[in-house]
Protein backbone atom coordinates (compact mmCIF):
# COMPACT_ATOMS: atom_id res chain seq x y z
CA UNK A 1 0.00 0.00 0.00
CA UNK A 2 1.35 3.43 -0.89
CA UNK A 3 1.91 5.77 2.06
CA UNK A 4 0.29 8.66 0.19
CA UNK A 5 -2.89 8.49 -1.82
CA UNK A 6 -5.25 11.31 -2.73
CA UNK A 7 -4.03 13.58 0.06
CA UNK A 8 -3.95 10.93 2.79
CA UNK A 9 -0.97 9.45 4.64
CA UNK A 10 -1.40 5.75 5.44
CA UNK A 11 0.93 4.24 8.00
CA UNK A 12 2.59 1.13 6.59
CA UNK A 13 5.74 0.89 8.72
CA UNK A 14 4.32 -0.75 11.85
CA UNK A 15 4.38 -4.40 12.90
CA UNK A 16 0.72 -4.98 12.02
CA UNK A 17 0.66 -3.18 8.66
CA UNK A 18 -0.40 -6.34 6.81
CA UNK A 19 -3.71 -6.45 8.67
CA UNK A 20 -4.55 -2.87 9.68
CA UNK A 21 -3.50 0.71 8.96
CA UNK A 22 -4.16 4.22 10.19
CA UNK A 23 -4.75 7.01 7.65
CA UNK A 24 -4.54 10.75 8.30
CA UNK A 25 -5.43 13.51 5.86
CA UNK A 26 -2.39 15.58 4.91
CA UNK A 27 -3.15 19.28 4.80
CA UNK A 28 0.42 20.36 4.04
CA UNK A 29 3.68 18.57 3.33
CA UNK A 30 6.33 20.23 5.52
CA UNK A 31 9.53 18.25 5.03
CA UNK A 32 10.81 15.02 3.51
CA UNK A 33 14.33 13.56 3.41
CA UNK A 34 16.25 10.31 3.48
CA UNK A 35 18.92 10.18 6.17
CA UNK A 36 21.72 7.66 6.48
CA UNK A 37 19.37 5.40 8.46
CA UNK A 38 15.76 6.07 7.50
CA UNK A 39 13.16 8.14 5.68
CA UNK A 40 12.04 11.20 7.63
CA UNK A 41 8.78 13.01 6.98
CA UNK A 42 6.94 15.91 8.60
CA UNK A 43 3.44 16.92 7.54
CA UNK A 44 0.61 19.08 8.84
CA UNK A 45 -2.78 17.62 9.78
CA UNK A 46 -5.85 19.64 10.69
CA UNK A 47 -6.65 17.25 13.55
CA UNK A 48 -3.21 16.16 14.75
CA UNK A 49 -1.08 19.22 13.96
CA UNK A 50 2.55 18.58 13.05
CA UNK A 51 3.27 14.88 12.52
CA UNK A 52 6.68 13.17 12.46
CA UNK A 53 7.02 9.95 10.47
CA UNK A 54 10.05 7.63 10.30
CA UNK A 55 10.08 4.88 7.68
CA UNK A 56 6.33 5.25 7.14
CA UNK A 57 5.50 4.86 10.86
CA UNK A 58 4.11 7.77 12.88
CA UNK A 59 6.41 8.63 15.77
CA UNK A 60 4.57 11.57 17.28
CA UNK A 61 1.95 14.20 16.57
CA UNK A 62 1.45 17.62 18.08
CA UNK A 63 -2.00 16.70 19.41
CA UNK A 64 -1.16 13.65 21.51
CA UNK A 65 2.63 13.23 21.83
CA UNK A 66 2.65 14.23 25.51
CA UNK A 67 0.65 11.15 26.53
CA UNK A 68 3.54 8.99 25.31
CA UNK A 69 6.45 11.22 26.34
CA UNK A 70 5.23 11.84 29.88
CA UNK A 71 4.45 8.20 30.56
CA UNK A 72 7.67 6.67 29.20
CA UNK A 73 9.56 9.22 31.31
CA UNK A 74 7.71 9.46 34.61
CA UNK A 75 6.76 5.78 35.02
CA UNK A 76 10.44 4.87 35.63
CA UNK A 77 11.57 8.19 37.14
CA UNK A 78 8.88 8.19 39.82
CA UNK A 79 9.50 4.50 40.59
CA UNK A 80 13.14 5.19 41.52
CA UNK A 81 14.13 6.64 44.89
CA UNK A 82 16.70 9.03 43.42
CA UNK A 83 16.91 9.09 39.61
CA UNK A 84 19.92 11.40 39.48
CA UNK A 85 21.61 10.12 36.32
CA UNK A 86 19.50 9.14 33.32
CA UNK A 87 20.35 7.65 29.94
CA UNK A 88 18.00 8.03 26.97
CA UNK A 89 18.46 5.74 23.98
CA UNK A 90 16.80 7.15 20.87
CA UNK A 91 14.25 9.90 21.37
CA UNK A 92 15.59 12.13 18.60
CA UNK A 93 12.35 14.12 18.46
CA UNK A 94 13.22 15.57 21.88
CA UNK A 95 10.04 14.63 23.71
CA UNK A 96 11.54 12.29 26.28
CA UNK A 97 14.40 14.59 27.24
CA UNK A 98 11.89 17.45 27.52
CA UNK A 99 10.06 15.46 30.21
CA UNK A 100 13.07 13.92 31.95
CA UNK A 101 14.82 17.23 32.66
CA UNK A 102 11.65 18.46 34.40
CA UNK A 103 12.05 15.94 37.23
CA UNK A 104 13.52 17.67 40.30
CA UNK A 105 15.72 14.68 41.21
CA UNK A 106 17.35 14.41 37.78
CA UNK A 107 20.80 15.97 37.73
CA UNK A 108 22.38 14.62 34.56
CA UNK A 109 20.99 13.23 31.30
CA UNK A 110 22.93 11.52 28.52
CA UNK A 111 21.07 10.94 25.28
CA UNK A 112 22.29 8.63 22.51
CA UNK A 113 20.54 9.14 19.18
CA UNK A 114 21.95 7.27 16.19
CA UNK A 115 20.40 9.57 13.57
CA UNK A 116 21.45 13.21 13.87
CA UNK A 117 19.02 14.13 11.10
CA UNK A 118 16.02 13.35 13.35
CA UNK A 119 17.26 15.86 15.93
CA UNK A 120 17.86 18.47 13.23
CA UNK A 121 14.37 17.98 11.81
CA UNK A 122 12.82 18.23 15.27
CA UNK A 123 14.66 21.46 16.00
CA UNK A 124 13.50 22.95 12.70
CA UNK A 125 9.91 21.76 12.49
CA UNK A 126 8.82 20.48 15.95
CA UNK A 127 9.62 23.28 18.41
CA UNK A 128 7.05 21.97 20.88
CA UNK A 129 9.20 18.83 21.18
CA UNK A 130 12.77 20.05 20.91
CA UNK A 131 13.18 22.86 23.44
CA UNK A 132 15.07 20.76 26.01
CA UNK A 133 17.99 20.09 23.67
CA UNK A 134 19.40 23.30 25.20
CA UNK A 135 19.05 22.05 28.78
CA UNK A 136 22.24 22.30 30.88
CA UNK A 137 21.40 18.87 32.30
CA UNK A 138 21.76 17.24 28.86
CA UNK A 139 24.74 15.75 27.06
CA UNK A 140 23.67 14.77 23.53
CA UNK A 141 25.63 12.08 21.67
CA UNK A 142 25.13 10.95 18.10
CA UNK A 143 26.10 7.31 18.29
CA UNK A 144 24.75 3.79 18.56
CA UNK A 145 23.00 3.51 21.93
CA UNK A 146 23.52 -0.25 22.10
CA UNK A 147 27.28 0.15 21.72
CA UNK A 148 27.21 2.93 24.32
CA UNK A 149 25.54 0.86 27.04
CA UNK A 150 27.92 -2.04 26.42
CA UNK A 151 30.81 0.28 27.26
CA UNK A 152 29.27 2.01 30.30
CA UNK A 153 28.64 -0.34 33.20
CA UNK A 154 27.17 0.42 36.63
CA UNK A 155 26.60 4.07 35.70
CA UNK A 156 22.91 5.01 35.41
CA UNK A 157 19.92 5.14 37.74
CA UNK A 158 17.33 5.08 34.95
CA UNK A 159 17.65 4.10 31.30
CA UNK A 160 14.81 4.93 28.89
CA UNK A 161 14.70 3.38 25.42
CA UNK A 162 12.49 5.48 23.19
CA UNK A 163 12.72 3.43 20.03
CA UNK A 164 10.68 3.04 16.90
CA UNK A 165 9.19 -0.36 16.07
CA UNK A 166 11.58 -3.35 15.87
CA UNK A 167 12.48 -2.81 12.25
CA UNK A 168 15.59 -1.35 10.65
CA UNK A 169 18.00 0.44 13.04
CA UNK A 170 15.79 -0.24 16.12
CA UNK A 171 15.53 -4.01 15.69
CA UNK A 172 18.50 -4.79 17.96
CA UNK A 173 16.86 -2.82 20.79
CA UNK A 174 14.29 -5.59 21.27
CA UNK A 175 16.76 -8.48 21.63
CA UNK A 176 17.90 -10.23 24.81
CA UNK A 177 21.56 -9.11 24.52
CA UNK A 178 20.42 -5.50 24.58
CA UNK A 179 18.43 -5.99 27.79
CA UNK A 180 21.42 -7.70 29.39
CA UNK A 181 23.59 -4.74 28.40
CA UNK A 182 21.04 -2.40 29.99
CA UNK A 183 21.16 -4.45 33.19
CA UNK A 184 24.93 -4.12 33.37
CA UNK A 185 24.78 -0.39 32.68
CA UNK A 186 22.50 0.27 35.67
CA UNK A 187 23.60 1.13 39.17
CA UNK A 188 22.20 -0.82 42.10
CA UNK A 189 18.45 -0.19 42.28
CA UNK A 190 18.40 0.95 38.68
CA UNK A 191 15.31 0.89 36.47
CA UNK A 192 14.80 0.66 32.71
CA UNK A 193 11.77 1.59 30.63
CA UNK A 194 11.41 0.51 27.00
CA UNK A 195 8.78 1.08 24.33
CA UNK A 196 6.91 -2.24 24.11
CA UNK A 197 4.20 -2.06 21.45
CA UNK A 198 0.41 -2.45 21.62
CA UNK A 199 -1.32 -5.33 23.37
CA UNK A 200 -4.20 -5.17 20.87
CA UNK A 201 -1.98 -6.13 17.94
CA UNK A 202 1.31 -7.36 19.39
CA UNK A 203 0.48 -9.37 22.51
CA UNK A 204 2.52 -12.41 21.47
CA UNK A 205 5.51 -10.13 20.80
CA UNK A 206 5.03 -8.36 24.16
CA UNK A 207 4.92 -11.72 25.91
CA UNK A 208 8.26 -12.63 24.33
CA UNK A 209 9.81 -9.35 25.50
CA UNK A 210 8.34 -9.82 28.96
CA UNK A 211 9.81 -13.32 29.15
CA UNK A 212 13.26 -12.10 28.09
CA UNK A 213 13.25 -9.42 30.77
CA UNK A 214 11.91 -11.76 33.47
CA UNK A 215 15.04 -13.84 32.94
CA UNK A 216 17.26 -10.83 33.61
CA UNK A 217 15.60 -8.35 35.98
CA UNK A 218 14.26 -8.67 39.51
CA UNK A 219 10.92 -6.98 38.77
CA UNK A 220 9.17 -6.59 35.40
CA UNK A 221 5.86 -4.90 34.56
CA UNK A 222 4.00 -3.67 31.49
CA UNK A 223 2.42 -0.24 31.71
CA UNK A 224 0.01 1.25 29.19
CA UNK A 225 -0.93 4.63 27.78
CA UNK A 226 -3.35 5.99 25.16
CA UNK A 227 -2.04 7.61 21.97
CA UNK A 228 -4.83 8.17 19.40
CA UNK A 229 -2.47 8.67 16.46
CA UNK A 230 -0.98 5.18 16.88
CA UNK A 231 -2.79 2.39 14.98
CA UNK A 232 -4.57 0.81 17.97
CA UNK A 233 -4.74 3.98 20.07
CA UNK A 234 -2.74 2.20 22.80
CA UNK A 235 0.93 1.51 23.41
CA UNK A 236 2.87 0.19 26.37
CA UNK A 237 6.22 0.09 28.11
CA UNK A 238 8.26 -2.59 29.82
CA UNK A 239 9.50 -1.25 33.16
CA UNK A 240 12.14 -3.34 34.92
CA UNK A 241 14.17 -3.10 38.13
CA UNK A 242 17.73 -4.39 38.38
CA UNK A 243 17.99 -5.84 41.87
CA UNK A 244 14.94 -4.84 43.90
CA UNK A 245 11.36 -6.02 44.07
CA UNK A 246 9.38 -2.96 42.97
CA UNK A 247 5.64 -2.34 42.90
CA UNK A 248 5.67 -0.14 39.81
CA UNK A 249 2.00 0.71 40.27
CA UNK A 250 2.79 2.66 43.46
CA UNK A 251 5.02 5.62 42.54
CA UNK A 252 7.57 6.75 45.11
CA UNK A 253 7.43 10.37 43.96
CA UNK A 254 3.98 11.93 43.96
CA UNK A 255 3.61 15.49 42.67
CA UNK A 256 1.25 18.12 44.01
CA UNK A 257 -1.23 19.91 41.71
CA UNK A 258 1.09 22.92 41.80
CA UNK A 259 3.99 20.76 40.66
CA UNK A 260 1.95 19.25 37.83
CA UNK A 261 1.17 22.75 36.60
CA UNK A 262 4.71 24.05 36.97
CA UNK A 263 6.05 21.07 34.98
CA UNK A 264 3.30 21.45 32.37
CA UNK A 265 2.21 17.83 32.76
CA UNK A 266 -0.91 17.32 30.68
CA UNK A 267 -1.41 13.55 30.93
CA UNK A 268 0.63 12.03 33.75
CA UNK A 269 -0.63 11.99 37.34
CA UNK A 270 0.00 9.59 40.20
CA UNK A 271 -3.44 8.07 39.62
CA UNK A 272 -2.73 7.63 35.91
CA UNK A 273 0.60 6.06 36.88
CA UNK A 274 -1.14 3.48 39.05
CA UNK A 275 -3.82 2.83 36.44
CA UNK A 276 -1.23 2.21 33.73
CA UNK A 277 -0.38 -1.11 35.36
CA UNK A 278 -4.00 -2.23 35.81
CA UNK A 279 -4.25 -4.37 32.69
CA UNK A 280 -7.29 -6.14 31.21
CA UNK A 281 -7.45 -9.85 32.09
CA UNK A 282 -6.68 -11.05 28.57
CA UNK A 283 -3.34 -9.20 28.80
CA UNK A 284 -2.50 -9.85 32.44
CA UNK A 285 -3.25 -13.55 32.15
CA UNK A 286 -0.81 -13.88 29.27
CA UNK A 287 1.94 -12.10 31.19
CA UNK A 288 1.25 -14.10 34.34
CA UNK A 289 1.77 -17.30 32.35
CA UNK A 290 5.40 -16.41 31.63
Amino acid sequence: MNSFKEGWFTETGVLNSETTNLSIRVDQMIHSQKSKYQNILVFQSKLFGRCLVLDDAIQCTEKDEFSYQEMISFLPLNSHERPAKVLIIGGGDGGVVREVVKHPAVEEVIMCEIDEAVVDVSKRFLPFMSGAFDSPKLKLLFEDGYEFVKNHKNEFDVIITDSSDPKGPAECLFQEPYYRALYESLRSGGIICCQAESYWFDLAFIKQLYSKCKGIFKSVAYGSTLVPSYPSGQIGFLVCSKDKVVDFSDPIHKFSPKEYNSMNLRYYTSDIHTGAFRLPPFVQNELDSV
